[in-house]
Parts: structure tokens; C-alpha cells; sequence
């Protein structure tokens, strides 16, 4: 939360740190799309109120988050070494303050969201204010790993290949968290990882069961590295394949690799190997998150064509299969108006994209072509994505793991 970067800020000045300098990633992805400004200008009239006593603490460089700097999953690495000549080097177009680059970007760059603007450098008469140097501290204010993992492997490697740094500053580096615990990155954190033990993963390898894991890049750590508890390695008897993603904005290829996951899942049953299955099509969130309508749509129908190929081959396999979602976002791509709960507008008229995930409940669908009606899935007060595991456990014949919520499966 911003509330503690603002502690961050506060206690370095207690600590007679006398410069702090912020690298402000823009989201306008998990909020919506152009919000940047309802943060940017309080936190740096913040930053000016404490700037006193010899202490200087001021907004040094940023971009949006899909543009620099966070990227995942080894998709992008470009995106990195601009954030590193960003953040680091102190190069690109300069601004007098963070205020300033958004309107400006936005100016120059019309129908641009904050999560794709490009970079900014804040600068003293043509002299960036904030370039990482030796001696410098650098803490990186994010508690989830996925997209903190490549930056801190740039700070922290030194026989880091991925592109030319130009120069590695020495620096005390840290995170709010230990991003990858496997990899002990970074070596610094505030809060260490959470042991998460007897996943579902762990619990079907303990018990000899063939694993298939399969998704695009951009949500390959989604059924890999997330689905095993923060875990970067495979358990005995796991598959993973990844499709590489286009390097593309979601929204020009909105089918993104829907046809290519469909491709290898059907080949994976087909090969008669495993006895589970999972994949994830990331175009409804991916897609999702651009605001665009459209694109959104096409997104869907894409995954709609997906699924009745994959369906038809678990037919053949005997099988069956749960569909299901983490979290809504392509099922309202516009901002509601609170009130009248009709579509929001902006002052032009058009609809307000709302680009951030929904809080509407998610489905959970069985589909049995085998069991003759014998299936079935109840309805619970608190069923969510925690039952998923217990409900496979069964469908597999396997009793579930004592830790885990209950099952939804019913049989008749």
C-alpha cells in the first residue's frame, strides 16, 4: 500500500538518510485506467511537505508498468533494460516532476493509459535527480514476485547476461519480500517468503500421479511456479510445457496462444501420459486489462473456439473437466457508475474502460461426458478456488490432503 511507502519515506528521514528517490511504476491496470494523477500529485505534495532540514525526497524517474521495467515470466527482457536506463542510468525524456511527465506523456501520446506511458526521467537544469550510484540503497516496494524477480536478478547478478547493463552500481539491494525462495532473490527482504507445503502439485506427485502444466508465457507462472506454492522447480512427475507469447500489445492480438495451448493439451492427452491436466488461457485477463471492448470480445470468442476443441478431446480421453477463473475482468470492461450502475462516461461521451479485475463471483463448471449424470458440483456459502483441489482429488478417486477445504463434488 502507498501508506507504507509513505512510512518508508518517513522513517529513512528519521534514520538521516538525507535524499530519497522514488522510481514510480504507473498502473492503470488493478485501478483504473488513468488514475496515475490521483496518486502522483498528493504523493509528491507529500514528499515536497517532508522535504525539509536538509532532507530532499522527490519522484526521480517512472513509466508505465507494462512499459518498463516489470516484466515476468522471461517474456520480455526489453522492457527490462529500458527500466534499467531509466531507473538506473538516468536516461530518457526529461520532466521537472513526476506531475508534469504524466500530463505531458498523456499530451503527447493521446488515448494512452497509465500501464502503457512511456518512460520519464526527472531532471535538475538537464541533470536527472535520481541515478543509482555506488553506495546508493535500493529497496524495491513490491510484495508479489512474478514481475519483481527480473530487475532484482539485474541488480543482484554478477554475470547477468540478459542485456548490457552499461554499468552495475554497488549498491544494498532489497525487497519487501524474498521474490523467488528457491532462488534466494534477493538476498536482502523484509518479510520472508511463505512456506506453502502440500500443494496440489505436491500432494498428486507424492501420491504417483502424472502432472501436465501448460500455458503462454505471460500465465505460464500461473500453473507452474504459483500453482506449486512459490516454488521455481517441478515435482517428480510434472510436464511443463510454455508456449511463448507474442511481444505484442494484448489488444493487436487479442487471440494471443489460445490455439497453440489447445494444440499441446491435445496432444498431451492424446500421448494417454497423465491423469491431470491443467492449462491457462490468459486472454480474458490479459486482453482484459486493455480496456478495449473489441478486443475483449475477440479475446473470449477465441477461448470459446479453444474449449470445444479441448472438450472434444477430453471426450475421447474419457475424461472430465472443471473450467474455471481466478478473478473476473473481460465480464465488465466498463467502469459502472455507482449510483445507477449503468456505464460510466467520460466527459466526451464515451463509456469509461474500466481495466482493473471485477469482484464478481467466478464459475466453476463440470463437464462429464462419462459418469451419466452420476456428477455433480454443490453450491456452498464459501466455495471458492480453495475446493478446487479437493474436488480434482476425487474426481481422480483420491481422498484430499487433510489440510484442504472440502470438496464440492456430489455423486449420485
Amino acid at each position: 500500500h502507498i501508506d507504507h511507502l509513505k512510512a518508508l519515506v518517513v522513517q529513512a528521514k528519521a534514520e538521516g538518510v538525507p535524499t530519497v528517490r522514488i522510481h514510480a511504476l504507473l498502473d492503470g491496470r488493478d485501478v483504473p485506467e488513468t488514475s496515475a494523477l490521483e496518486y502522483v500529485v498528493p504523493f509528491e505534495a507529500f514528499l515536497a511537505e517532508l522535504s525539509s532540514g536538509g532532507f530532499d525526497a522527490r519522484i526521480a524517474s517512472g513509466g508505465g508498468r507494462q512499459y518498463i521495467t516489470m516484466d515476468r515470466y522471461d517474456a520480455n527482457w526489453a522492457m527490462v533494460d529500458k527500466g534499467w536506463h531509466v531507473h538506473v542510468l538516468g536516461e530518457g525524456p526529461q520532466f521537472a516532476n513526476a506531475t508534469a511527465a504524466v500530463e505531458g506523456l498523456r499530451a503527447t501520446h493521446p488515448g494512452t493509459i497509465d500501464q502503457d506511458l512511456p518512460e520519464f526521467v526527472i531532471a535538475d537544469n538537464g541533470q536527472p535527480i535520481g541515478t543509482i550510484e555506488d553506495g546508493d540503497s535500493v529497496v524495491f516496494f513490491n510484495f508479489r514476485g512474478d514481475r519483481a524477480i527480473e530487475i532484482s536478478r539485474a541488480f543482484e547478478e554478477a554475470d547477468f547476461a540478459k542485456f548490457d547493463r552499461v554499468r552495475m552500481p554497488k549498491v544494498t539491494y532489497a525487497g519487501m519480500l524474498q521474490y523467488d525462495g528457491d532462488l534466494k532473490l534477493p538476498a536482502r527482504f523484509l518479510v520472508a517468503p511463505p512456506a506453502i507445503r502440500n500443494t496440489m502439485g505436491e500432494w498428486f506427485s507424492q501420491a504417483g500421479i502424472a502432472q501436465f502444466a501448460c500455458s503462454e508465457t505471460q500465465k505460464f507462472g500461473h500453473v507452474t511456479y504459483f500453482w506449486n506454492g512459490n516454488r521455481s522447480g517441478k515435482f517428480e512427475g510434472e510436464t511443463w510445457q510454455e508456449v511463448p507469447s507474442d511481444v505484442v500489445p494484448f489488444e493487436q492480438r487479442p487471440w494471443m496462444k489460445a490455439a497453440e495451448i489447445t494444440d499441446a493439451m491435445v496432444a498431451a492427452l492424446q500421448s494417454g501420459q497423465y491423469k491431470t491436466l491443467r492449462c491457462n488461457f490468459a486472454n480474458g485477463d490479459m486482453v482484459g486489462h486493455t480496456g478495449n471492448f473489441r478486443a475483449a470480445t475477440m479475446a473470449i470468442e477465441a477461448v470459446d473456439l479453444a474449449l470445444a476443441r479441448l472438450l472434444a478431446a477430453v471426450d475421447a480421453a474419457g475424461g472430465v473437466a472443471l473450467i474455471t477463473a481466478d478473478h473476473g475482468n473481460a465480464d465488465e470492461m466498463y467502469e459502472l457508475d455507482k449510483k445507477t450502475k449503468a456505464p460510466a462516461q467520460n466527459q466526451d461521451g464515451s463509456f469509461k474502460a474500466k481495466t482493473a479485475h471485477t469482484l464478481n463471483p467466478v464459475p466453476l463448471i463440470l463437464y462429464d461426458n462419462v459418469s451419466g449424470g452420476q456428477l455433480g458440483l454443490k453450491q456452498t456459502d464459501t466455495a471458492g478456488l480453495s475446493n478446487i483441489a479437493a474436488t480434482t482429488a476425487n474426481l481422480l478417486g483420491f481422498d484430499k490432503h487433510p489440510d484442504w477445504d472440502e470438496s464440492l463434488l456430489t455423486t449420485v
